[in-house]
């Protein structure tokens, strides 16, 4: 089947890194069509992309198209995936505005492709709140971020600016039209969720000590971003809530993403009214540093005390608010796993638990597999043996249709 990448090229000096990164989709067999901004041909020739693509660069959106279509839906229609790199912060704002006033904005706003920005700009400009928050709104709707790289950048300051090196650029596209593929084939075999509303929690928050130093926890996000990956593929509407994680997502999964513990609480008390089902996978701290720093703490001492205050118990605020929901948790415990998980179930008021413990070989953080228990309201216990995160996905969303079920029956 044949794969197009369809890819906005933006006014920037990493201009010269986006000809490279046309070059290597090409090898792999890629079609590429590129769209350049009028800023971009300042810094590169449009040749130089018609020369490496083999198809048109179009600059202009008023100019007459070799087919009669119009010139943005039928470049939208084309592509599988929208790379803009270099992503300035420009483009990054209209795009996050809604606002579509040259050939690229609007194809963006017409396609209903993956699309990802690799940014590229100033370390000031990137630091920048605006900046900040129009990633953070963009990434919330489902669109990818290739983070830019720290070091000198071609204006003369040093610090995180640097568009991502094309190798990089190349296997994320590449990730994501696998993903496509893998996906729909899933979606033709399955759709049993189709109609139901998912909220799934992933991965650790963050708790600041200084502007550099932070409490955390070793969780990857990886089983909670296969839940979301799974239920998406299964037809069902999800919203995935996630702490700071290095994963990526379907586009059609609205993310939202956090920080802190009472950041990811504050995001799941606003969607769960709406859900009908809760899979909380993320491990968020149990405890914020109530003396944090503004500034960078300076080693005047060989010791350090940190005064620690609770954090709120995200799965009990949900539980004592439950209407109707199926509410999972999950349990990753060293020792005494299943009494630990019941107790958590009648204190939280959960339909169903999780539990695995982190300190067996392939069941802890940050591996592709888990070995879990699964353990409802109504004492049912069942063990699985190691598996893939995405098939123990499929297997909790199992036993999730079966309690929707019997709950429809009552």
């Amino acid at each position: 089947m044949s794969r197009n990448v369809v890819m906005g090229v933006t006014g920037g000096i990493a201009c010269y890194k986006a000809a490279d990164v046309v070059s290597r989709l090409k090898k792999e067999g890629i079609g590429v069509d590129v769209i350049m901004t009028k800023n971009a041909c300042h810094f590169v020739d449009p040749l130089t992309f018609r020369t490496l693509s083999k198809n048109p660069v179009v600059t202009d959106t008023f100019a007459t198209p070799e087919a009669w279509k119009v010139g943005h839906v039928a470049l939208a229609e084309k592509a599988d995936v929208m790379l803009i790199a270099p992503a300035t912060a420009n483009v990054i704002g209209k795009v996050a505005a809604g606002i579509a006033d040259d050939m690229l904005t609007t194809t963006i706003m017409a396609s209903r492709a993956k699309i990802v920005f690799a940014p590229a700009m100033n370390v000031n400009m990137y630091e920048n709140p605006i900046v900040q928050e129009n990633i953070r709104r963009l990434k919330a709707l489902g669109y990818y971020f290739i983070e830019p790289g720290s070091g000198m950048l071609a204006c003369g300051y040093e610090g995180k600016g640097r568009m991502a090196e094309p190798p990089e650029i190349v296997s994320c596209v590449l990730k994501l039209l696998s993903e496509d593929t893998e996906t729909t084939e899933r979606k033709a075999e399955n759709s049993d969720l189709a109609g139901k509303r998912f909220l799934v929690t992933a991965g650790p928050t963050t708790e600041k000590i200084d502007p550099v130093r932070y409490i955390s926890n070793r969780s990857s996000g990886k089983m909670g971003f296969a839940v979301a990956e799974a239920a998406f593929a299964r037809g069902a509407d999800v919203t995935l809530v996630t702490g700071p994680v290095k994963l990526s997502c379907s586009p059609g999964i609205r993310r939202i993403d956090v920080s802190t513990t009472r950041e990811m609480l504050k995001a799941c008390e606003k969607a769960f009214p709406e859900v009908d089902a809760v899979v909380k996978a993320a491990a968020p701290a149990d405890f914020y540093v109530v003396n944090s720093c503004d500034h960078k703490i300076k080693k005047k001492s060989d010791t350090i005390t940190l005064e620690l205050a609770q954090n709120p118990d995200i799965l009990k605020t949900l539980g004592s608010r439950k209407e109707g929901q199926i509410l999972v948790g999950f349990a990753a415990e060293t020792r005494n796993l299943e009494t630990y998980a019941r107790e958590k179930i009648a204190a939280k008021n959960l339909d169903m638990i999780v539990a695995n413990d982190v300190s067996a070989p392939g069941a802890g953080f940050d591996v592709d597999t888990n070995i879990f228990t699964l353990i409802t309201a109504d004492g049912r216990k069942t063990e699985y043996e190691k598996m893939t995160k995405s098939e123990a996905a499929d297997i909790i969303l199992d036993r999730i249709m079966e309690l929707m079920e019997q709950k429809t029956e009552k």
